[in-house]
């Protein structure tokens, strides 16, 4: 079974073979992450994007990484919050599931995921993270290490202590 990391860091600069980019739909690169990850890879990637054309919320499509460390990048697209009822945590759990599926169809072992939503998107770090988590779990039998970068200490905090919850209930 695989390791479940959490850490504070920069995405753009993990070792794993795959990051998951929370992106917007037209997949040409925005603020917060998706800013990031694009000024980091390069051009080429943006043209990748171009030439996919799109990506609807829920869903994930992957690129190559052009100047980035990893190989990959899972570009998923992440739901607006607007209070919960409509949707949210259905559309944020396809983000993982479609992003741990395109992995494992393209050999990936080893993925890094920011915190999806949560930024500009307005999504309650609590419960996008106990979402993150759950998927992760469901997972990791299929990867040698998944791994959950947090941007900021507090989410760091909020991530480490859902884990540890979520943890104690999958003890065998």
């Amino acid at each position: 079974m695989g390791q479940i990391i959490i850490k504070q860091g920069d995405i753009t600069k993990e070792d794993t073979e795959a990051i998951v980019n929370a992106a917007n739909t037209t997949l040409r690169g925005g603020g917060g992450v998706d800013g990031a990850i694009h000024r980091a890879a390069g051009p080429l990637v943006l043209d990748e994007c171009i030439k996919i054309g799109g990506c609807a919320t829920g869903d994930a499509v992957i690129t190559n990484a052009g100047k980035l460390t990893c190989q990959k990048i899972i570009h998923t697209v992440g739901p607006v919050y607007n209070g919960g009822r409509r949707g949210e945590a259905d559309l944020l759990r396809h983000c993982y599931e479609k992003s741990f599926e395109l992995a494992t169809q393209n050999g990936v072992k080893s993925i890094a995921f920011p915190a999806i939503s949560t930024g500009a998107y307005r999504y309650p770090i609590e419960e996008a993270t106990r979402i993150a988590l759950e998927e992760g779990i469901k997972f990791q039998g299929l990867f040698e290490e998944i791994r959950y970068v947090c941007f900021s200490a507090s989410d760091l905090d909020v991530y480490t202590r859902i884990f540890q919850e979520l943890k104690g209930c999958h003890q065998p």
